[in-house]
């Protein structure tokens, strides 16, 4: 059987999604929480990484086994295992041929920007807190469009000579929103797929711009360089999420 499973995690405490050897991932406590269940090694694959720190309302993941689930049973049983900030939101049954990330159309990140000069603590967590008064939105704004359409992303690509960058670092934004919310902004992603903290670097050098550190007309020459010097810093990863994976209907 081939079951799709859709995942909510609140980043802070882990080392992204993806298993690592230094430390604890989501994946990972998914893939206990299973075996738990089934006495089967079962491996769990996602739609993509997420960085250590990095927060998802809706990862999609994928796995095979033998074993028959009994959706609402499974879902409440992993659920009881796993800590309080994983959880699976939904268990459904797909076609053999679903593969969570060969099959993903696009992705939709949102990165949250708090602008007021005081951080509540209940946000503390969740934004990444800029409380310059020289912060300018429309600067920001005149660097979105550079970053849209299909480019060579490896200026904004941590270790862009190793994985999936160091042979395929070409990636089409389709868009990049500015959605205003209490104490700031968001910027809303969404492309057909994403390099290795590609968002977190382009919001680094967008705020930038919006600091007066960088101009926009900056951007052009930095994506041409193909050089991760180029890009500048990288957003912290509380301020990121993964809101959407979109697949054909």
């Amino acid at each position: 059987m081939n079951y799709k499973l859709t995942i909510a995690y609140e980043g802070t405490h882990y080392h992204g999604w993806q298993i690592q050897l230094n430390g604890i991932s989501v994946q990972s406590l998914i893939e206990k929480a299973l075996y738990t269940i089934t006495r089967e090694k079962i491996r769990l694959i996602g739609s993509g990484r997420t960085d250590a720190g990095v927060h998802a309302l809706a990862q999609v993941a994928h796995l095979k086994t033998a074993h028959n689930f009994q959706i609402e049973r499974a879902l409440y049983s992993l659920n009881s295992l796993l800590p309080q900030d994983i959880r699976v939101m939904k268990i459904e049954e797909a076609a053999d041929s679903f593969h969570a990330q060969h099959d993903a159309l696009s992705k939709v990140y949102r990165y949250h920007l708090y602008l007021n000069k005081i951080l509540s603590p209940f946000k503390r967590p969740y934004v990444w807190h800029i409380p310059w008064q020289q912060f300018d939105l429309g600067e920001l704004s005149r660097g979105i469009p550079y970053f849209l359409g299909t480019h060579n992303f490896t200026s904004f690509a941590n270790e862009p000579h190793r994985g999936v960058a160091s042979h395929d670092p070409i990636r089409n934004i389709s868009r990049i929103d500015i959605v205003h919310e209490e104490g700031g902004v968001a910027l809303e992603f969404e492309a057909d797929g994403f390099l290795y903290k590609m968002v977190r670097n382009i919001v680094g050098m967008l705020v930038d711009c919006a600091l007066g550190k960088r101009l926009p007309e900056e951007i052009p020459e930095v994506i041409h360089a193909e050089d991760r010097k180029k890009g500048g810093m990288a957003a912290p990863p509380q301020g990121l999420f993964l809101v959407r994976v979109n697949y054909p209907s």
